[in-house]
């Protein structure tokens, strides 16, 4: 629909729908991996829609022209709070303020935003585009009390008459593996060393580093190494490439900016200004497993990303709440803990650790919480079936390549400014018009037009079509010819 309305010419009504689920497109536009394009229907013709860039215009267009959220018409009198102002505690904060809730966020860190501003480096997402999506969400009325951690969560809520909670902590610690050295200082983790570069210090190196670990963090970690001036900036990841969770393209820019990559090995050791690394293979399973056989790589410094956990102790002294490891269980429906009136979402919850994950339970869990609190029960909503390529009738479509964004060249990428550039009003313009529009009438006319029997009846522009049955022989034609598989035909009973 928001695609739609960017065809229309319609950006700040495209903006406002697009806003309705999402309140960062500015923020997403940027950092997503964009799931979504690769089951874009248009990827069987010359490419899927470049659903992410047509996003960041809408969000930098509502940034620069000062676009605000429209306040919520009532106020329910009812109060929650939430724990953290990442991705997912800012997104449900932002559904419950336009339901009318008041909610309170309170966070440990400086500034708001959470592995938004202190994971994600300033290259990907520019921290005046973070502040100024956080800065309309405050507009609603929404506070946040920073530099205040949380130690006991229910007298947090007795002494603030919170009605409900959402725990929505970030995964902000680091796993750590023991090295054996002679220098402890030499060895740093990911999310300490990302989170001190985005405060404005800047960590001394060397001349050398090498990152363990294989996922986007380590890419992360690496990229912003070289732009801190490290001359070799290498990963050791123990399994392939393959093998690796960082995502293809987080890990080819990495490649292009000169870091380069160790598969199958592991550190062993390290002393000085070197460390042993142990040469894997794989077994029969796909397994790394140790071959005996090793090798020196010169490191000043070691960067471990292997991966976060969330901060959770505080959740584990309230009776009842269930956890598996580090994250709390909660009901996958309703993203309700074991104790009633508790919500939980993004990393403190099993799930896929992403902004766009986070910012999706957040909006779940606010209209869960806001069903509880008017205790009303929660009815799963019937989904149409999805339009795929095989059900398109594409007698149109036109020949359009998918829209490229500009780049900063390698060589310019020696500091923190923004690599990535947005697309012009034309460019989203004619990028919106890629999309198929599958599953939603386009009001082309061509079941107007097919019918034998007159039997489809136009209703004007924007209102679609009504069907008159006792003229209508069920013979398919409207059916058949919809580009965009919006008819279907049901068999009488």
């Amino acid at each position: 629909e928001w695609l739609r309305l960017v065809k229309e010419h319609a950006d700040e009504a495209a903006w406002r729908e697009l806003t309705r689920n999402n309140p960062f497109p500015a923020i997403h536009g940027r950092v997503c991996y964009h799931p979504c394009e690769t089951a874009c229907n248009r990827i069987e013709l010359d490419g899927a829609v470049s659903i992410h860039s047509v996003e960041r215009y809408l969000g930098d267009l509502a940034i620069a022209n000062g676009w605000q959220f429209a306040a919520p018409v009532r106020q329910t009198g009812r109060r929650v709070l939430v724990i953290g102002a990442g991705p997912s505690g800012l997104s449900a904060a932002y559904q419950l303020a336009l339901l009318g809730h008041s909610v309170e966020i309170r966070d440990s860190s400086d500034a708001p935003g959470g592995m938004m501003r202190y994971g994600i480096p300033e290259y990907r997402l520019p921290r005046d585009v973070l502040d100024a999506e956080v800065a309309r969400i405050t507009a609603l009325g929404v506070t946040i009390t920073l530099n205040h951690t949380v130690a006991d969560l229910l007298e947090e809520q007795r002494e603030g008459n919170f009605d409900a909670v959402f725990v929505a902590i970030g995964a902000h610690l680091s796993k750590r593996v023991d090295i054996p050295t002679r220098d402890a200082g030499r060895i740093v983790d990911a999310v300490t060393f990302l989170r001190d570069v985005a405060s404005g210090e800047t960590p001394v190196i060397g001349r050398r580093v090498a990152v363990y670990g294989g996922g986007n963090t380590a890419m992360d970690a690496a990229r912003v190494a070289r732009r801190l001036g490290a001359e070799e900036s290498i990963i050791v990841y123990r399994r392939t490439a393959e093998q690796m969770p960082a995502h293809a393209d987080e890990r080819d820019e990495a490649v292009r900016e000169g870091v380069k990559m160790n598969w199958l090995r592991t550190i062993n050791s390290l002393d000085d200004d070197q460390m042993q690394v142990e040469i894997m293979e794989l077994d029969e399973n796909g397994k790394a497993r140790g071959t005996g056989r090793f090798e020196t790589l010169e490191a000043d410094t070691v960067i471990l990303a292997l991966g976060q956990e969330a901060d959770s102790d505080f959740l584990k002294v309230i009776p009842g709440m269930q956890f598996d490891g580090d994250v709390v269980q909660v009901d996958p429906k309703t993203l309700m803990t074991d104790v009633p009136g508790i919500f939980a979402g993004g990393d403190a919850v099993p799930s896929e650790r992403t902004v766009t994950v986070g910012v999706g339970h957040g909006k779940k869990a606010a209209r869960m919480i806001d069903l509880w609190l008017n205790s009303r029960p929660h009815i799963e909503r019937e989904k149409h079936d999805l339009a795929t390529f095989d059900k398109l009738n594409l007698w149109y479509w036109g020949d359009n390549r998918r829209t490229t964004q500009p780049e900063l060249a390698v060589e310019q990428r020696q500091n923190f400014d923004e690599i990535v550039g947005g697309l012009s009003a034309d460019e989203a313009f004619t990028e919106a018009w890629r999309c198929l529009s599958c599953g939603n009438c386009i009001e082309c006319d061509g079941c107007l037009g097919s019918c034998p029997e007159d039997a489809v009846i136009k209703l004007g522009k924007g209102l679609r079509y009504r069907y008159d049955y006792a003229k209508c022989t069920g013979c398919g034609t409207c059916y058949e010819q919809c580009p965009v598989h919006a008819i279907e035909m049901i068999a009488e009973r």
